[in-house]
């Protein structure tokens, strides 16, 4: 795609907004950089930039002018669609892309992708690893961390692209056409944003609506969200069970893991993993899907996950305390995903939970505590809310307090040894940490900060 000369608005100067800039820049666009934080300054946004570049900024509003400059914007996926400037844009048939739609315009290559409510880190890393004993050239990018267009010029036609992504990064896809995609799960949550389920199921399905028959979307056999959607999907469909033999598909069978496209495949088993759970069980069934499609040869795919470890912040192990295991699930950011995260513990636990309201509900997470969860340690905005619903369901043992500090010396002195202590909020970090990255490692600190 040539846009030199093109003029763009990216909006966001966050991660994804900037590494829009500089992929624009390279390619001889103008840019127009605009935040409506106008609080913000030029120094402080080129001290994250690693070179001088020539752009235009605008802090605050935009102008009609500016407008009129524009023949293409790209959001940030923190920015939702339904704000009135971006409904401005679309009124004036400007096209609105996202940080995904540009990457993926210069990109080279196969392309795999997945999303899901829970699990996407998870299965998105294992799935790149796998690619990696296989592929010289594979890039891991979009929601994991790693921006998409940071390295959409670097890719070659032998390129292996894994993207996670995110249904914020979904909204605005227009072209957007993986060889593979993968729908994980689809539960309650980022209400805030898409305001009902039937929008947030919908927007879930953008992964894969510019797929033919000629492509493959894995889904979960086991949510009946994606039983209806699947109709509804124009790939052809793969599934992978937790609990179901199927006739095709991948599932697991007693603790063996079984695969069957035109004939049947023993996999692995899960006792050759090093993850917990059968969330966790379903992810690697999924990563398998997706690289038994890419071509990737079985021997590679089971090296892979014998060597696989868990990835940071999701139940992540951190340490033994005096007879105690504290485990890090601070990417639960919600409340299926700390169901997953309790279900997957042994022994008596202490969940610290809590953080910000993305208007969820919590009776579920609360039932899945049954005799397992001992005490549940609650902060941020969300404790009263929590505490509400754990008590109208008969569970009592609650203590509030103001600080993640605070948590894991309360939560020290509740558990005994042979117990378990885990950080799984069933909420977002925003208001009392950066993102969830940064309330995981402050948790990991506070923990090998505690007396032996």
């Amino acid at each position: 795609m040539d846009v030199k000369g093109k003029t763009f608005l990216v909006v966001g100067t966050g991660i994804s907004g900037l590494a829009a800039l500089k992929l624009l820049k390279k390619k001889e666009a103008d840019v127009i950089l605009f935040d409506s934080n106008a609080k913000l300054t030029r120094e402080e946004i080129e001290e994250k930039l690693p070179e001088s570049l020539d752009f235009d900024l605008i802090l605050g509003e935009l102008s009609e002018r500016v407008l009129e400059r524009i023949d293409i914007a790209v959001l940030s996926p923190g920015v939702p669609t339904d704000l009135p400037f971006v409904q401005n844009l679309q009124d004036r048939k400007i096209p609105v892309w996202g940080e995904i739609e540009l990457a993926y315009q210069f990109s080279k290559g196969r392309l795999f992708a997945i999303t899901g409510t829970n699990g996407k880190t998870t299965t998105t890393a294992l799935t790149g690893e796998i690619m990696k004993t296989y592929y010289d050239s594979v890039f891991v990018v979009g929601n994991i961390g790693l921006p998409y267009t940071e390295y959409a010029l670097d890719m070659t036609d032998d390129s292996v692209t894994v993207a996670e992504i995110s249904s914020f990064q979904l909204e605005t896809i227009h072209e957007f056409k993986p060889e593979v995609s993968a729908i994980l799960n689809i539960t309650p949550d980022h209400l805030n944003r898409h305001h009902t389920m039937e929008c947030y199921i919908e927007t879930k399905g953008y992964i894969a609506k510019n797929q033919t028959k000629d492509n493959v979307c894995v889904l979960n056999y086991e949510d009946e969200h994606l039983q209806k959607l699947a109709k509804e999907l124009p790939a052809d469909i793969f599934w992978f069970s937790s609990e179901h033999v199927l006739e095709k598909g991948i599932w697991l069978e007693g603790d063996t893991i079984v695969y069957c496209d035109t004939e049947r495949i023993p996999v692995c088993t899960i006792h050759e993993m090093n993850l917990l759970g059968k969330h966790n069980y379903e992810n690697v069934m999924a990563a398998i899907a997706i690289t038994m499609h890419a071509g990737v040869p079985l021997a590679c795919i089971k090296k892979a996950i014998k060597e696989f470890q868990a990835v940071e912040h999701r139940i992540e192990f951190v340490k033994e305390v005096r007879g105690v295991k504290y485990y890090n699930d601070s990417k639960g950011t919600n409340p299926d995903a700390a169901i997953k995260a309790v279900e997957a513990m042994v022994s008596p636990t202490v969940v610290i939970g809590g953080g910000y309201d993305k208007e969820s509900s919590y009776e579920e997470w609360i039932a899945s505590f049954q005799d397992k969860v001992k005490c549940l340690v609650l902060l941020g905005q969300t404790k009263e809310k929590i505490a509400k619903a754990a008590k109208d369901a008969g569970f009592t043992n609650i203590i509030m307090v103001d600080s993640l500090e605070e948590a894991v010396k309360v939560s020290s002195e509740q558990a005994e040894e042979g117990d378990a202590v885990l950080l799984s909020p069933a909420c977002a970090s925003w208001g009392m940490f950066k993102n969830y990255e940064e309330r995981g490692r402050m948790f990991k600190e506070y923990v090998h900060e505690l007396p032996e």
